[in-house]
């Protein structure tokens, strides 16, 4: 590989890191851990015809079931999201915003919309190096 493929990816790498940090520390201000942000968004971003089960959830976050289980717990704690048994199969738990945690996660989901439009170009930018840096899966000619 060249370097300036060594340098394409830690720059994509390093675009993706700081809005992933910038994510994290808003979740901290809005007093919910990063991984509590991140299942409310799996959450209400399921894509159409998906039950937010806890395995499909676990899969969203590639998370194990466990750790889905003990953040739900905690959300459902603070009164951010309900559990209900499934209407197919009552051994399943479905999970569900409340009104709260919809307001909450709406507040985050702006203010990272706000950032990923400020941050795009550049994010889009190191994207296209990395791409352009290797073409079908063999390195471009520098």
């Amino acid at each position: 590989m060249a370097s300036a493929e060594f340098r394409a990816l830690a720059e994509f790498r390093y675009r993706i890191r700081m809005f992933l940090n910038g994510s994290e520390e808003a979740a901290r201000a809005a007093r919910l851990e990063p991984q509590q942000y991140l299942l409310l968004l799996a959450l209400r971003g399921l894509p159409l015809g998906r039950q937010a089960g806890i395995q499909e959830l676990a899969e969203r976050m590639q998370l194990r079931h466990h750790s889905v289980v003990e953040l739900a717990d905690r959300l459902e704690g603070r009164s951010l999201l309900r559990r209900e048994c499934s209407r197919d199969d009552r051994r399943q738990v479905i999970l569900h915003l409340t009104p709260r945690g919809e307001k909450i996660l709406t507040r985050l989901a702006k203010q990272r919309i706000a950032e990923l439009r400020t941050a795009a170009p550049a994010l889009v930018r190191s994207l296209t190096l990395v791409m352009k840096s290797v073409k079908g899966g063999k390195r471009a000619r520098s």
